[in-house]
């Protein structure tokens, strides 16, 4: 299913997700032993937010990292984007804070531009149809000087520990996913998906090429996660 382009990809991201909606945080914390929450406070670390700065949290899901941000930054104005309805509301349900919630498509973004002094995203771009249109709208709606941090599953490169990875992603995470979510066909797409996305290193030149600069990444969990930051180009 990680071959899959255009509609039939979004379409079938879509559904994934409204199946595991209900368990997808309990998954993120059984799937990463819990790191995940700490990648999530480096990634709003590096949006270096400010009071009254916007941030648009992308492919936001259940809000996790609009939840981080405002406990980072209460005075922040965080808008919490998703596409997939049934993640933001389970989300809605399992918090009180003052998120502005919203329907998105990562491809057509409903925002103006240059709306928001930051974006982040978790483990948003390797499920989009047309990753360069994406960072394309990522561009428009930021400010110039803008701050963008994507978190994401990363292609693992072969080594020494590459089995042990092999191992977590293709037997771990499926069993797991069946076990928590009865969902065997959707924690089967997340390491297909991973292990058919870029490296850290092409996501960067992707970055690049649709006018960031200031690029800088780190790997993390024997090189299958990476978080990225980059800004927008002064005008």
């Amino acid at each position: 299913m990680a071959n899959l382009t255009g509609n039939d990809r979004s379409q079938y991201v879509q559904d994934v997700f409204t199946r595991i909606a209900p368990r997808y945080d309990l998954m993120n914390r059984l799937m990463t032993g819990g790191q995940d929450l700490r990648w999530r406070k480096e990634v709003i670390r590096r949006a270096r937010l400010s009071p009254g700065e916007r941030l648009l949290d992308l492919g936001a899901g259940t809000g996790d990292l609009s939840r981080e941000a405002l406990r980072q930054q209460p005075q922040a104005h965080v808008v919490t984007a998703d596409f997939t309805l049934e993640m933001m509301r389970v989300g809605k349900v399992n918090t009180s804070l003052p998120l502005a919630w919203s329907a998105a498509d990562a491809l057509h973004l409903p925002f103006a531009d240059q709306s928001f002094d930051a974006l982040v995203s978790g483990f948003l771009m390797r499920n989009v149809a047309d990753l360069p249109l994406s960072l394309s709208e990522q561009s428009r709606v930021l400010k110039s000087g803008g701050r963008l941090i994507i978190l994401d599953t990363t292609r693992p490169k072969r080594s020494l520990i590459y089995p042990f990875t092999w191992l977590h992603l293709h037997v771990v995470i499926p069993l797991l996913g069946t076990l928590v979510s009865g969902q065997h066909d959707a924690y089967t797409y997340l390491p297909d998906s991973t292990e058919h996305f870029l490296y850290a290193e092409q996501l960067a030149e992707r970055m690049a090429g649709a006018g960031f600069t200031n690029i800088g990444f780190r790997r993390l969990m024997l090189g299958t996660i990476a978080i990225h930051w980059a800004e927008k180009s002064a005008a």
